[in-house]
């Protein structure tokens, strides 16, 4: 045997890796939880905090407002509530957004949710039914049928928008509990209509929260208005 078919073995015999059977299973085992325990940290710092902390900054910086909950804010500065969640308005003199199922007397942002009643539950005819007879009660200068949406609630039970027709009917009870005239709260409900998002997306609506706080800053708040006459 020559010099090179000699080195030609010794490597054969001394340099080439063991095949995969001759490797000890604890050998494998240690390398496979290695690398998975490498992925699990790598894909938790990327996915569980540098995309969650980076967008936060994107909407922090070019959506502040929006980013931290669509807050309302009252004069004095204190928050009223969110332009996202209903809330609950009983007096005559401010516009009723879409029953509620969210929590034990609705509007609680903290139990979002539906009735889950199905349209042959019996409790859900005799609600709708006890609620056309209570809006056709508050409202007898209303012209036409009870919109729908103000007999139906939302799957979350927070939907914060009517549509435009369901504000147009409870204008009248508004206007007389405030003593001013149907027209001008017309205008007031007109001038709150949000359009078609980008003019495609969604329907027209009115967001009932904004609509009464825009009543409140033109004609002062209901309390005040039947205390003077108005």
């Amino acid at each position: 045997m020559n010099v090179s078919a000699e080195r030609h073995a010794y490597r054969v015999v001394h340099e080439t890796p063991a095949s995969v059977d001759e490797i000890r299973p604890e050998t494998l085992m240690r390398s496979e939880i290695a690398t998975a325990a490498r992925m699990t940290v790598v894909t938790l710092v990327l996915t569980g905090l540098a995309y969650p902390l980076l967008i936060t900054a994107i909407a922090q910086l070019a959506f502040p407002r929006q980013a931290n909950g669509s807050l309302v804010m009252a004069s004095d500065g204190r928050v009223i509530g969110s332009q996202l969640i209903a809330q609950g308005f009983k007096r005559p003199g401010y516009f009723q957004p879409r029953p509620s199922a969210a929590g034990a007397d609705g509007y609680d942002a903290a139990a979002s949710s539906g009735a889950n009643l199905g349209p042959t539950s019996q409790r859900l005819r005799e609600r709708v039914a006890a609620d056309l007879e209570r809006l056709k009660g508050e409202n007898p200068a209303a012209a036409g049928a009870v919109p729908i949406e103000l007999v139906t609630a939302s799957g979350s039970g927070l939907d914060p928008d009517v549509s435009p027709e369901a504000a147009r009917w409870q204008a009248p009870r508004v206007a007389g509990a405030r003593g001013v005239a149907v027209e001008d709260v017309m205008q007031l409900i007109e001038a709150q209509v949000e359009p078609r998002t980008l003019g495609l997306l969604g329907e027209p609506r009115v967001n009932v929260l904004l609509l009464n706080l825009e009543l409140d800053r033109r004609f002062g708040s209901a309390t005040e208005a039947r205390a003077t006459g108005r």
